[in-house]
């Protein structure tokens, strides 16, 4: 007789204890709307709630990773590339994540493109590709500027891909042969010049000093005969004999 209302109201305490009873883990923030206004944010953790009365909306407050689609930029060199970018961000006030914009990660995949967009267009092709960091730093802080408000901060910002047309990527192989081609040319010319510096060096000792021609064409000599075994015919100058025969004529 009395088992029907006893099943009923274990069925509704277990409901009031399901819609009541909130457990959050460590990395979330339960918003608490009571009658539509905004209680507090709590968590993580055991959460205990009115029924009927209050609703709770969870937040994640982890690092968020996300990937911004390529996008196509004119550089102000008017050059037509595809550029896509990685964004690393998180929730630091659930409150304003949730009341401040309708949806917070579409809202940021938008402001990413459109300032991708704005930003690799300001600059010339050399500098996007050379000046990264340069151009990471910007991105991000006009990211955090335009994110504070909803409560989220932009950790950062980095170029992922940038797809260059066929042509300019053949005129950019044409224009790094050529400068390697350059450079070996002057390292070359850099080379004689100092080779040339030293000969000029050691024409003027020798001009001073005899004497030092002919000891190093003794050493030459010795040099040759102790390398190769066949016989070698190796002219004397008759400068090494000038002294002896002078002596000889005295």
């Amino acid at each position: 007789m009395f088992a029907a209302p006893m099943v009923a109201i274990v069925m509704l305490v277990i409901l009031f204890l399901y819609s009541a009873i909130k457990i959050l883990n460590e990395y979330e923030r339960g918003v608490i709307f009571r009658l539509g206004r905004v209680i507090d944010a709590k968590g993580p953790g055991l959460i205990l709630l009115i029924p009927v009365i209050d609703r709770m909306v969870k937040v994640s407050m982890r690092l968020v990773v996300m990937d911004v689609d390529p996008q196509d930029v004119i550089t102000r060199d008017n050059v037509s590339v595809k550029v896509n970018a990685v964004i690393y961000f998180r929730v630091i006030n659930a409150v304003k994540a949730i009341v401040e914009v309708e949806n917070y990660a579409y809202a940021m995949s938008q402001l990413a493109q459109t300032t991708l967009r704005s930003v690799c267009g300001q600059a010339e092709l050399d500098e996007l590709l050379s000046a990264r960091e340069k151009i990471n730093a910007q991105l991000q802080e006009i990211l955090d500027t335009h994110t504070d408000p909803w409560g989220i901060k932009v950790a950062n910002v980095e170029l992922k891909h940038i797809d260059l047309p066929a042509e300019m990527q053949r005129a950019m192989a044409k224009q790094a042969e050529a400068e390697r081609e350059r450079r070996a040319k002057v390292i070359n010319a850099e080379g004689e010049f100092q080779a040339s510096t030293r000969l000029a060096e050691a024409a003027a000792i020798i001009s001073e000093h005899p004497m030092a021609l002919q000891l190093r064409y003794l050493q030459t000599m010795r040099e040759m005969a102790s390398e190769h075994n066949s016989t070698t015919f190796f002219p004397l100058p008759i400068d090494l004999f000038s002294t002896l025969l002078g002596k000889g004529k005295g």
